[in-house]
Formats: C-alpha cells, structure tokens, sequence
C-alpha cells in the first residue's frame, strides 16, 4: 500500500484579490518547474490544509493549493457575497493566469470533483488530466440523498441528531430550513446550525468511525464556512443547470481521468462515479472496497497516490516506479 507523501512546506505563498469583497490565499510547493497541479478542496468551504499537498510526488510536481471563496485563509471568512460556481471557476483561471501556469493537472475530491469537472468543461484546452475522488454531480438527487432521505436510514441515529435543530413543520425541506438559520441575524443560531450541519456530515463520511474525522468536521471555524457555503450552494443547485456536468462530457472526454470512489460512500453514493464513467469511456474507475468517502481513508489514500504517480507517467512518459 502506498503512504502519503511526507509534509512540505511551501516554496510561496500568495494572496490574490479577486472580485470583491475575496482575496484568494493560496501556495506551492514541490518543483517550481515541475508538473502543475491544482488542489481543488471540497465543501464548498472546507479549505486546503497541510494534507493536501501529499498525494503528490514533490520531486515531480509543482504543487498548487489554495482556497476558494470564503474557505480556508481566503478572505472574507464564510463570505456569501459573489460566491457561485461560475465565479470559482474564474478564480481557477485567474489564479492560472497569476502563475503562469499554460496547463494543470486538476485533482479533486467530493465538491472538488464537481468545480474540477465545470472548470474542465469551461477550459479545457488548459487541463491536462484530471484526477476525481468521491465524485459528486450535485443533481438533485444527490443533494436530497444526503441532506433530506437516503443517507438518513442508514445512519438513523446521527440523523436525529441532524433533525433536532428543526421544528418538525419545516423537516419537509431541510436545505431550506438549515439556510434559514445559518443566514439569519442570531449569531448563536447561526454556530449552532453550523456545527449540527457539519458533524453530520463528519460522522457519515468514514466507513469506520473516525474521531479525527469528526473533530475536523466539528472545529467551529471551518464549520462555519463548511456549513454556510455548501448551505447556499445547494439551495441554488449549485448554480448548475440539471445535469449539466454529465450533459458537458463531450467537451472534455478526450483528457485523461482516474476516478477513485469508495464502495460504501455515503456522501456521494457510487452511483455518482458510475454514471460519469459511463459518459467518459476513456477514464479509469477505480472503485475502492473497503472505503466511504473521505481522502484520509487507507484504501482511498493509496489509489490517490498511485492515481497521481500513474498520471505523471502518462504526460511525462516517466518509467513506473519500483513498488
């Protein structure tokens, strides 16, 4: 089995201001003339962090995250303001453009899968290969699999727990009824709906349990931008029209894909995998048996690090490495 990389630090760091009220943080590390790829967290609003530069090989890419619109060091925190997903994908391109980058590998897990696809689809001529873990279309049943009835009978428990912060008069739209409160004037309302949002999101995303998991998922600060952003992303569909990232595959299918999904993904349910392979022949599906959904998970870590070794062979036409 494959380890992640050891820790790194970065080489730069960067603040680039965008359309306001955002500035954008964001850093590199590995080859300055490596081979570029971006990091695209999911959430919406969870934010990079030191994990995230170790799936990839520092003596062969150049390794570039950072963190969308009010996630992360990005500024303002937890901001709704000009937050669509037509506007993350311009700030990729800006941020492209800030480096000089021509073309990028991207790779993204969960919402990270779903810009990853919308930026490629947008840009294509400026992707080299894209790597997808916990794939998420965002269609709407995907959303109501997880936020209204599906998810919710096979964790019955953490959902009553999930339920508890609404009256039972609004429990028929639950979307609605969380945005309600963690877009409202009361601050305490506002933490509390965070966290409740969140958590449950942490405690499902594990075939295990995971303490580490769920105590990310619960720290106030990225709850509250965890739970606020994907709140109003959802309500609005993700500002995508219905099934746009399937119905979009022929502009990108001639790229190279891997696809790492886990089998017992309660999140995003396999299906979500399945059906974008189909629509992508040419990409690789590697379903992983003992795994949900999160990138930490043993088995989704190590098809992430081959995915990531395999893919520099393929555009580099490195020899494969001894295992």
């Amino acid at each position: 089995m494959q380890l992640l990389y050891p820790e790194i630090k970065p080489f730069a760091r960067h603040e680039l201001p965008v359309e306001p009220p955002h500035v954008l943080y964001a850093d590199e590390s590995g080859q300055r003339d490596g081979l570029p790829v971006v990091f695209i967290h999911g959430g919406p609003g969870a934010g990079c962090d030191a994990l995230s530069r170790r799936f990839f090989d520092p003596s062969i890419y150049r390794i570039i995250t950072f963190d969308q619109r009010g996630s992360g060091r990005s500024t303002p925190h937890a901001s709704l303001e000009n937050n669509t997903t037509a506007h993350l994908i311009e700030d990729l391109e800006a941020l492209r453009e800030h480096l000089g980058v021509e073309k990028w590998v991207l790779f993204g897990g969960s919402w990270g899968s779903t810009l990853a696809l919308a930026y490629a689809q947008a840009h294509p001529d400026r992707v080299l290969g894209l790597i997808l873990r916990g794939i998420f279309l965002c269609r709407d049943q995907d959303i109501r699999w997880f936020y209204q009835e599906g998810a919710s009978h096979i964790f019955p428990d953490y959902w009553e727990d999930y339920l508890s912060l609404i009256p039972e008069q609004e429990r028929g739209d639950m979307v609605a009824a969380y945005y309600k409160r963690l877009t409202g004037d009361d601050e305490i309302c506002r933490m509390h709906a965070a966290r409740s949002w969140s958590i449950w999101e942490g405690r499902c995303a594990t075939l295990r349990p995971s303490a580490q998991v769920v105590e990310r998922f619960s720290d106030a600060r990225r709850a509250y931008s965890i739970a606020r952003i994907e709140c109003h992303y959802f309500i609005n569909k993700a500002f995508l029209n219905p099934d746009e990232l399937l119905e979009n595959m022929q502009k990108i299918e001639h790229l190279p894909g891997i696809l790492v999904h886990g089998r017992y993904d309660m999140v995003c349910p396999l299906d979500n995998a399945f059906a974008l392979h189909q629509r992508w022949p040419g990409s690789e599906l590697q379903i992983i048996r003992d795994a949900g959904h999160a990138a930490s998970e043993p088995g989704i870590a190590d098809a992430l690090v081959r995915a990531t070794q395999a893919m520099a062979r393929q555009l580099l036409d490195l020899a494969p490495q001894a295992e």
